[in-house]
C-alpha cells in the first residue's frame, strides 16, 4: 500500500497535465546511510558527495548532523529537505534552551517528531523527500531508528538507506553481533562504503563516521577511505577475457 501511495504521488508529479511540483522531484541528492549499533553505543557512516542528478556535483555536503546532546541525524535523498528537516530541529532545540528547565529531549523524541512531520508532510502531497537514521544513547541504551518520506518508521540494531538497503545489509548480517566493539563497528562501516564507492556511481570514498555512547556524540572530519582497482574483476583487459570465454562477467 505505501508503495502504491507513494507511485500516485510520482505518477501525479509526472503527469504532463498536472502543475509542476519541484517537491517531488528531487535535484541535488545523497545517496547511502548505513547506522549499526554496537557493545555501549551506536554509530553512523556516511559519504560526503552530493549528486546533481546524475553528477558528482558537491563532494563536500555533510549528511550527519548532531542534534541536541545525545542525538545523531542522517540523511539521504534531497538536500534542500534536509536543510529544511535541520531547520526545524534546530529551531525546536533553540525552543528548549530558552525554556531554560533542565529536559533533555532523548533520541526516540527526536524519531517520533521526525515521523510524525514526514508523515504529515506526505499526507498533504508535499513530501520532504528524504529517508533519515536517527541514532543516539540514552538511559544506558543505544537507539536506532529508521523514518522516511512516507512515514515508514522502525527501530532495529542496524539499518542501510538508499542502494545500501541492497548492498550494505547483507554484510553487515554476515559479520555483526550485538557485542562487537567500536573499533570492530568502525572497520564494517568502512567496508561496506567501500563496496558502495565500487557499486554506487552516487557514492565517494570520502566519508564521515559518527557515534554516540556513554561518553558524549561525535561526528568525525571528513577522511578518505582506502580503495583497491587492480582486483581482475575491474581491470578491461581480464573482465573481457572472461566475457569471450564463456563468463557471465
Amino acid at each position: 500500500m505505501q508503495l502504491f501511495r507513494l507511485g500516485f504521488m510520482m505518477h501525479a508529479a509526472l503527469s504532463p497535465h498536472a502543475p509542476t511540483t519541484h517537491t517531488t522531484q528531487p535535484i541535488v541528492t545523497g545517496t547511502t546511510v548505513i547506522g549499526i549499533k554496537y557493545n555501549g553505543g551506536v554509530m553512523l557512516a556516511a559519504d560526503t558527495l552530493a549528486s546533481y542528478g546524475s553528477l558528482a556535483r558537491y563532494k563536500d555536503v555533510r549528511r550527519l548532523k548532531q542534534v541536541g546532546e545525545n542525538t545523531l541525524i542522517g540523511a539521504s535523498g534531497e538536500i534542500s529537505d534536509f536543510q529544511t528537516i535541520m531547520e526545524m530541529l534546530d529551531s525546536m532545540n533553540q525552543s528548549d534552551i530558552n525554556e531554560d528547565d533542565g529536559y533533555k529531549r532523548s533520541p526516540s523524541e527526536y524519531f517520533n517528531y521526525l515521523r510524525a512531520i514526514l508523515y504529515q508532510k506526505r499526507g498533504k502531497g508535499n513530501p520532504l523527500w528524504n529517508q533519515l537514521l536517527v541514532a543516539g544513547f540514552h538511559k544506558e541504551a543505544p537507539f536506532l531508528g529508521y523514518v522516511d518520506l512516507i512515514g515508514t518508521a522502525y527501530e532495529e540494531n542496524f539499518i542501510a538507506t538508499g542502494f545500501g538497503a541492497y548492498l550494505a545489509i547483507p554484510l553487515i548480517r554476515e559479520k555483526w553481533y550485538a557485542e562487537m566493539d567500536e573499533g570492530e563497528a568502525r572497520s564494517l562501516l568502512e567496508d561496506c562504503l567501500r563496496v558502495m564507492f565500487y557499486r554506487d556511481c552516487r557514492a565517494l570514498n570520502r566519508i564521515q563516521i559518527a557515534k554516540a555512547s556513554a561518553d558524549g556524540t561525535l561526528v568525525s572530519e571528513p577522511y578518505e577511505i582506502s580503495t583497491e582497482w587492480e582486483t581482475a574483476n575491474f581491470d578491461v583487459r581480464h573482465s573481457t577475457a572472461a566475457t569471450l570465454d564463456g563468463s557471465s562477467w
